[in-house]
């Protein structure tokens, strides 16, 4: 074993935290402190992992990427990137169905709903929250699912598609609007998947 390679290894992890129980702890610590300062689009990887003291390759053991790591500082009991996956796959002409139908299998099963609605909550009364969320169901989830379909105007196709589906959230789960409330999840995909079809796919209908 030579002595030099040591050496040199010792001097490329000296000052930084190397992996174990509390690292991962301290990465979501610094990430969490990173998006609430510097929203979710300024924050970078490599930053969280300077400000945590560990080395950037550590964040990419722990987290498949800042979509993933931004769940976990929120508490969304989900990885954005495998529902993104699974709206995205399949028929086009059905994607705001499976839009629909997707995110209420996230959120109907009662240990998840209790992070999705404190989540709201969050976001009601702090703007930072709001800021981050906002950010981030921009270009990680509505602004990735709108940009699949090739449709024109991207952007506020998913403003609109997120609009939607934030309402649902607040009016279901927060509010609990009579009607709303009680709905089944299977009323609500044929209810709502056409005006999400027509948001991220078909576009406004003309009049002639």
């Amino acid at each position: 074993m030579s002595p030099r390679v040591e050496d040199g290894a010792a001097q490329r992890g000296r000052g930084r935290r190397p992996g174990g129980p509390d690292t991962r702890a301290a990465i979501v610590d610094a990430a969490r402190s990173s998006f609430a300062t510097k929203g979710y689009d300024k924050s970078s990887l490599r930053g969280i992992a300077r400000d945590a003291g560990v080395d950037p390759a550590l964040v990419h053991h722990y987290f498949e990427g800042k979509a993933a790591l931004f769940a976990e500082t929120m508490a969304v009991p989900v990885n954005p990137a495998e529902v993104i996956a699974h709206v995205i796959a399949g028929d086009r002409d059905r994607l705001g169905w499976r839009l629909v139908e997707t995110f209420l299998a996230v959120w109907e099963p009662p240990e998840r709903r209790e992070a999705i609605v404190a989540l709201a909550r969050s976001s009601m009364s702090s703007e930072e929250a709001a800021r981050m969320l906002r950010e981030f169901l921009g270009r990680e989830v509505f602004g990735r699912i709108a940009a699949s379909t090739g449709a024109p105007d991207p952007q506020l196709r998913g403003a609109l598609a997120a609009s939607q589906m934030i309402g649902l959230v607040m009016a279901r789960y927060v509010v609990r609007v009579p009607g709303l409330a009680e709905a089944s999840p299977a009323d609500l995909v044929e209810h709502l998947g056409p005006v999400l079809q027509g948001y991220l796919v078909d576009g406004p209908r003309r009049q002639e």
